[in-house]
């Protein structure tokens, strides 16, 4: 699967028009120095050639030199991997909370006025796009109410913080990318969720269980919000590939320092190696997530069997 998308990437990559000798293009360049740069970063040679030397590299463990940056490849992602896990994950966690929490609430009163203003809302909020709700949030938020930071992963003065003063900081910037990338998602799970709860609400089992005078709590619980999880976990599983690519819009417009700015610069720069190896992590954290998502399921229902 990797080394398919590794050649996936790779032939897209080199379809698109232009080099990474472009950004040096100038009146007075001499056609003779562009062709000694694509010589040096080995742009003169057989596709195949390239794309052989780049899976010899990645086998001993080199990801690479970036061309835009001047630096390897690993220290560039050193530094932005984390930043876009802690996005990432935060807003997974938001994802799942707001859109079971909200999807429970609207599903067991989907008859209620306040059940459909619910479903409303979350199909208003999935209606736009994540750069959208991205702009509107900081509009809101940032500009007219100054509660929250509009970018950046810190304050740009951190001297003289203390460690409690800086984690603060962390979180009020961490805030509006995460619930903005939390909730477009969250929207989502919110009307898959009601979906399933309206079903499983209606089955003698659950009519059984209020006949028999179980707490509704109960019930709700184990044989409604159980039942209901089942094809949760495989949708939260498949959302992870759009909470990667939302994250890479989100980075972008509040500055994030993550994998998805890094991307950014790198796609219009040409870098090749960057591009490559984020795409190749992408791929891996994707299959990962996915897998994790299996277990999650047989956990919460033994009869599966992961093949």
């Amino acid at each position: 699967m990797l080394a398919i998308i590794s050649v996936v990437n790779f032939g897209m990559f080199h379809l698109s028009p232009g080099d990474a000798t472009n950004r040096y293009f100038a009146p007075n360049t001499s056609k003779q120095q562009l062709a000694q740069m694509r010589n040096q970063l080995g742009l003169n040679k057989p596709l195949p050639i390239q794309f052989g030397i780049w899976c010899k590299k990645l086998i001993h463990g080199d990801l690479g030199y970036s061309w835009s940056q001047r630096r390897p490849v690993a220290d560039v992602l050193t530094s932005a991997i984390p930043a876009t896990l802690l996005l990432t994950v935060t807003a997974l966690f938001i994802n799942f909370l707001v859109g079971v929490g909200l999807g429970m609430v609207s599903g067991i009163h989907w008859e209620s006025q306040w059940g459909k203003w619910i479903d409303t809302i979350a199909l208003f909020v999935y209606s736009i796009p994540v750069f959208g709700l991205g702009l509107l949030s900081i509009l809101l938020f940032s500009i007219s109410l100054g509660w929250l930071p509009s970018g950046r992963m810190i304050a740009l003065q951190t001297a003289g913080m203390s460690d409690w003063e800086k984690l603060i900081d962390g979180i009020r910037h961490l805030i509006l990318p995460a619930a903005v990338l939390g909730l477009s998602t969250a929207a989502g799970t919110a009307r898959y969720v009601r979906g399933n709860v309206q079903h499983i609400i209606q089955q003698n089992y659950v009519r059984a269980a209020y006949a028999k005078g179980l707490p509704v709590n109960h019930i709700y619980v184990r044989h409604i919000l159980r039942n209901a999880m089942l094809p949760v976990i495989t949708l939260l599983g498949l959302h992870l590939p759009y909470l990667l690519s939302g994250a890479f819009i989100i980075e972008v417009v509040f500055a994030w320092p993550g994998m998805g700015r890094i991307t950014y610069d790198a796609v219009f720069a040409k870098d090749f190696p960057v591009v490559m190896a984020i795409n190749l992590i992408a791929a891996i954290l994707v299959i990962s997530g996915n897998f994790l998502a299996d277990l999650l399921y047989k956990w919460i229902d033994p009869r599966v069997e992961i093949t």
